[in-house]
């Protein structure tokens, strides 16, 4: 028998998201799961410390969709939103017909994003439901299940479809009479290593 000490890390992926340290006598091991940690966010974990210097991990496993060559240079979250922000900004100020679609393939981890495009241009995201943000009060003020906004995270079954005939997942394909003009924006690391050669 060994008694084995788990001490559960902020992902930072999505919420909720943990890594696992297991510390024990025969060693330390970090299982990472899927992780998003920017330059220093580790250095201010304070469980990943022993006094002034980091706890001597033996194993990391690294169990990530990323762990690939061809994704070794991802943008950070801060370069990824300010160019999100620049394109739905100009597009967004051409008229209030003029609407964006955050193409959201998972339910979870796009906080961030909506938060900071919320805060930022004034503007609510339209989601099909609140419900999955209810234990999330900072990001109640941000979202909306109102259609008539400009910018959209709603999902349907078959979001590209939708999209094709101009008409976003919730169905909206005008206000007031006028044809809205829709642009879509996939946030999703997936593609960036396939077109970074």
């Amino acid at each position: 028998k060994e008694d084995i000490e788990v001490t559960l890390l902020p992902a930072g992926h999505c919420p909720g998201s943990v890594m696992f340290l297991f510390e024990g006598e025969n060693g330390i091991v970090l299982y990472t799961g899927d992780f998003r940690l920017a330059k220093g966010e580790a250095a201010r974990m304070e469980l990943l410390h022993s006094g002034t210097r980091v706890k001597d991990i033996q194993s990391v496993y690294l169990d990530t969709t990323f762990c690939d060559p061809k994704f070794y240079h991802i943008p950070s979250r801060e370069e990824c939103l300010n160019g999100i922000l620049e394109l739905v900004r100009s597009w967004t100020s051409l008229t209030r017909y003029h609407v964006v679609w955050l193409n959201c393939k998972a339910a979870y981890g796009y906080e961030y994003l909506f938060i900071n495009l919320s805060e930022e241009l004034g503007i609510k995201v339209h989601v099909n439901k609140l419900d999955m943000f209810r234990n999330m009060p900072e990001i109640l003020y941000h979202v909306t299940t109102d259609r008539h906004t400009q910018i959209h995270a709603c999902r349907h079954p078959r979001d590209d479809d939708c999209f094709r005939g101009n008409r976003l997942p919730c169905g909206m394909t005008c206000q007031n009479g006028t044809p809205l003009h829709i642009i879509s924006i996939k946030p999703s690391t997936m593609w960036f290593g396939e077109r970074i050669k």
